[in-house]
């Protein structure tokens, strides 16, 4: 049997830390470990502590009783999925021993190691994993607040009602009609998001409203996987699409929400039928307030371990965490979790943490039967680097032989969904 490198990989994660896990299941010195955030971190994170160290005492604290993952929404706004198809809830988690508390998490005292819930109770930790995703940088976009995102939606987060908006707002849109997308400067959660998103209003656009124009605004030069988002929109939305780059008058630093207007740093004036606003994003408030981020907004780590730099027992994973050059993305956020997990148990068992190895696949669906994947292996010491020569990008249309392009193309999105039915089973099967 011959097994790929893609395949490799999307093992590598568990087979790194499952190295350590036999001798650390087996220690007595257990201890609680409470993970705040119950996402791509940390329900990966509650999964891989039950079934790899089961003497653990494993709290999961999660204010909502489902969680919608960020991956495939944009194939919600295609028509291909619906909501409730990427919607998943918590209680196989809480069946295979997790202990699952549905409430807020309001704050931290790292000094007495307890967790304050919104209605007043603590839970005490002995090691705590904080995975709180991203809070939106409302204002940063001059006009933009959470009052303008109901006509402007952002559908990055929180997720299900503004994506529902997006997508009746797209139903809606009138034929001909203009779609609009403002595209922050990195940092932020999913760096080829906004260009999936365009693919798949794209792919809409192609059935329903062949007329339309798609005009994207963009903070930065340059962004993931270009050459093969750019590769496709000409062979398959040919004309639909205009991708503005900073240099070009790409970056929005206003909005007239009355008149659904985006306004560019040399105060052109764009209007759009339907206007997709992503602002810049920042850490969860509740890592922010317990001082897990720097100035920034963001929360360093030690890239050995992933536990917070700036206070001790306590771990930060996913799209909070400054980890270039691992990109902010649900298989690294999972891949993070499994090593600090892993770690975690270590350090209650008195031992040295395993070598800190992760790893990124991400795929991008850019029209029916058509994937795109970009893959990366990076190690933690001092810094965290990427593997010279470990990982890859999907190659462009150019490089492939033209009776191989539709099959390859195809291929990629089956493997885009197993990825996916995988990964969200792990989390929550």
């Amino acid at each position: 049997m011959t097994i790929s490198r893609r395949t490799l990989l999307a093992a590598a994660p568990v087979a790194a830390a499952a190295l350590a896990a036999p001798s650390l299941a087996r220690a007595q010195n257990a201890g609680r470990v409470v993970i705040i955030g119950g996402g791509f971190g940390g329900a990966s994170a509650a999964r891989f502590a039950r079934d790899r160290f089961p003497a653990l005492d494993v709290t999961l604290i999660e204010q909502n009783r489902t969680f919608t993952t960020c991956p495939y929404g944009n194939l919600v706004l295609a028509g291909r999925r619906t909501i409730e198809s990427i919607t998943f809830g918590y209680e196989r988690l809480a069946a295979r021993g997790v202990r699952v508390v549905h409430q807020r998490a309001t704050a931290i005292d790292p000094q007495a190691k307890r967790v304050r819930l919104s209605d007043g109770a603590e839970v005490p930790y002995d090691r705590l994993v904080v995975s709180p995703g991203i809070d939106l940088r409302w204002g940063a976009i001059e006009r933009y607040d959470q009052a303008a995102s109901a006509r402007m939606p952002h559908g990055w987060a929180p997720y299900v009602q503004p994506i529902t908006v997006l997508e009746r707002q797209l139903r809606e849109m009138r034929q001909g009609g203009v779609f609009v997308m403002a595209i922050p400067d990195n940092p932020f959660r999913c760096p080829p998001g906004p260009y999936e998103r365009i693919s798949m209003v794209a792919e809409y656009f192609k059935r329903h409203n062949p007329r339309a124009k798609i005009l994207a605004l963009d903070a930065k030069n340059g962004f993931s996987k270009q050459p093969l988002f750019q590769d496709a929109w000409e062979e398959l939305y040919p004309g639909m699409i205009e991708w503005r780059g900073a240099s070009n008058d790409g970056r929005v630093t206003a909005v007239n929400p009355e008149a659904l207007e985006c306004v560019t740093e040399f105060r052109d004036r764009v209007r759009g039928d339907v206007v997709n606003v992503i602002p810049p994003q920042m850490a969860g408030q509740i890592a922010r307030d317990a001082g897990l981020a720097n100035a920034s907004g963001w929360c360093p780590i030690k890239p050995a371990t992933f536990e917070s730099a700036q206070v001790s027992d306590i771990w930060v994973l996913g799209d909070a965490t400054i980890a270039a050059p691992m990109p902010k993305s649900g298989f690294a956020a999972s891949t993070q979790a499994k090593h600090a997990i892993a770690c975690i148990a270590a350090s209650l068992a008195g031992r040295e943490p395993p070598p800190a190895v992760y790893f990124n696949t991400c795929y991008s669906h850019v029209g029916e039967d058509y994937g795109i994947s970009i893959v990366g292996v990076f190690r933690g010491g001092e810094r965290l680097t990427e593997v010279e020569g470990s990982g890859g990008i999907s190659p462009r249309n150019s490089a492939l032989p033209a009776d191989r392009r539709a099959e390859f193309r195809r291929l990629e999105a089956i493997y885009a969904d197993g990825w996916y039915d995988a990964i969200t089973g792990e989390m929550f099967g």
